[in-house]
């Protein structure tokens, strides 16, 4: 009897689009038969081989029509066998829930040291507080790039990634340039809990802008959690501390120019969502670093405080003819050396500590948008506000004597979680993001 052979190819394509998977590949599964030694024939079955672990192996044309057709958000995992697609395995669904309760926890957290560590930073500084605003401005630069620059070395940030186009970082620049210039006059003539209660038109601005940007469809549940985390965390704010009354004797343009400015706080934010959602599409289901974000928004950020200077430095009383030794006293004070240091105990190990949870802020705060969404980043933000209230009603070193607090803290707390859990308490399908509206950035030049 004639020997044949028979050779069955198996192709199994899934498409994984994951944090920890960039490049796509491909496993076939050969499997020699000779049916003169096996009779009859047998089907083996691999079990080890699952669709998670087999990614995308698919042409460049047919790659980009289904990117034209819509791309998915990144950190949303899926594979597709042959030409169905699957959108969510349940495996990876609770590794990606996981990764997003840690992310906002950790902005939460370090979103109370932020509040708390600016306070102690300033108490040094309490002389040269426009000196630590550009401190924080410009050396987050440096930093930013010194990590990016290592990030690139060893291969994490590719050039694809380096080549997107700036105009949107430039965009972001801009308006978190010109948020804290008009937050800075604003906050010259508003009390601190008028600035808090305020603040909470942020939550309203990154709703807003979701929408008109991301085309983002929000349920009921979610948008009356997000009224009530606002509601308690002005309740627990303005009770007992006079911010109503606050709101009464300030002018009616510096309330505006604060609500302007998380306007602009708020659209920067959803661009930088926009960013991430664009670059995964073109770099091909690729996740960009989110330290390019970071750099290159930091930076374009950078060059307009610059410009706005002589404007920054009026609406802190500092002529422009004396900005420059202002600036030197303010790094003597910060390094604790020289004739200007009365008053300046803590530094540098304050301001230095106030930075780095920063940066650690900044960067948990990013990565967050990137996972989930802005309006997720920014509830994970607003819960740090009583949290730290109540930090403050503690005995701190330098801070001396502790602050009381406020009456209703407690339940405006109360109605904050309250809000949370009915924000979280939606289905799935109407939490969804709708990518496919997202406005692309300019082409490359």
């Amino acid at each position: 009897m004639a020997t044949s052979s028979r050779r069955l190819n198996t192709g199994l394509n899934a498409t994984i689009s994951s944090h920890s998977v960039n490049r796509p590949q491909s496993i076939s599964l050969s499997i020699r038969r000779n049916l003169h030694q096996i009779n009859p024939p047998r089907l083996v079955v691999v079990p080890t081989i699952t669709p998670r672990f087999i990614t995308q192996s698919l042409s460049r044309a047919k790659r980009s029509s289904s990117v034209g057709s819509g791309i998915k958000k990144p950190g949303v995992c899926g594979y597709a066998i042959g030409d169905n697609e699957i959108e969510r395995s349940h495996s990876c669904g609770h590794v990606e829930t996981a990764e997003i309760v840690f992310w906002a926890a950790a902005t939460a957290a370090l979103g109370v040291g932020n509040r708390v560590m600016y306070k102690l930073a300033l108490v040094p500084l309490k002389q040269y507080p426009f000196f630590l605003a550009q401190l924080s401005t410009f050396g987050y630069v440096a930093v930013y790039y010194t990590i990016l620059y290592f990030r690139y070395r060893s291969g994490t940030v590719t050039d694809a990634m380096l080549s997107v186009p700036k105009p949107p970082f430039l965009i972001v620049g801009v308006l978190e340039a010109l948020a804290a210039a008009s937050g800075m006059a604003a906050a010259a003539n508003l009390s601190g809990p008028s600035t808090t209660v305020l603040s909470q038109t942020f939550l309203v601005w990154q709703i807003f802008f979701s929408i008109i940007f991301i085309g983002r469809r929000y349920s009921v549940n979610q948008i009356l959690g997000c009224s009530l985390v606002a509601l308690g965390v002005i309740f627990s704010v303005a009770s007992g501390s006079g911010a109503a009354h606050s709101l009464k004797e300030a002018g009616v343009f510096w309330i505006l120019l604060m609500v302007l400015s998380f306007l602009l706080q708020g659209a920067g934010t959803v661009l930088k969502e926009v960013i991430f959602i664009d670059s995964q599409k073109r770099l091909k289901g690729a996740s960009l670093d989110l330290f390019i974000v970071n750099s290159y928004g930091s930076a374009f950020q950078a060059i307009c405080i610059a410009l706005l200077l002589p404007f920054l430095s009026k609406l802190w009383g500092i002529p422009f003819n004396q900005l420059g030794s202002y600036l030197k006293d303010g790094a003597g004070c910060f390094l604790n050396i020289g004739t200007v240091t009365k008053g300046c105990d803590g530094a540098p190990f304050l301001p230095l500590l106030f930075v780095i949870v920063n940066i650690g802020y900044n960067i948990a705060h990013l990565r967050l948008i990137k996972l989930s969404s802005a309006v997720v980043s920014c509830l994970a933000s607003t819960v740090s506000v009583p949290i730290a209230v109540f930090l403050f009603t503690m005995p701190l070193p330098y801070l001396g004597v502790a602050s009381s607090l406020p009456t209703g803290f407690i339940g405006g707390t109360i109605i904050l979680v309250l809000g949370m859990i009915l924000y979280s308490w939606t289905a799935q399908g109407a939490n969804s993001p709708r990518t496919d509206t997202v406005i692309p950035s300019p082409p490359p030049t």
